[in-house]
């Protein structure tokens, strides 16, 4: 556990990870590069929750944002964690 800006959060602390980029592919899958350079595969259908039902729209889903290194939908009325992205993403090489 640790703190960090007066909010705690479990586990260890990844760095200072934000988002650089993101692309959505199909079924609610994505793309995103983070600020270490790395670009990951990150499943959508792991966010739970009813803050996150909006996404189940293709209209809402398909338009992202990145605010200040956070994937936003909705005009930033829905967020999610880079860490959290970062955490729960899966390793992408993109084949020539």
């Amino acid at each position: 556990m640790y703190i960090l800006n007066g909010i705690v959060y479990g586990g260890e602390p990844k760095g200072n990870i934000k988002v650089s980029k993101v692309k959505v592919l199909d079924d609610k899958m994505m793309l995103i590069t983070f600020s270490n350079g790395e670009t990951r595969l990150f499943d959508a259908n792991d966010l739970s929750g009813e803050i996150y039902e909006p996404l189940n729209d293709r209209s809402v889903f398909s338009a992202p944002e990145v605010d200040h290194g956070v994937v936003t939908w909705a005009d930033g009325s829905i967020d999610c964690a880079p860490e959290f992205m970062y955490e729960h993403s899966y390793e992408y090489s993109a084949i020539a």
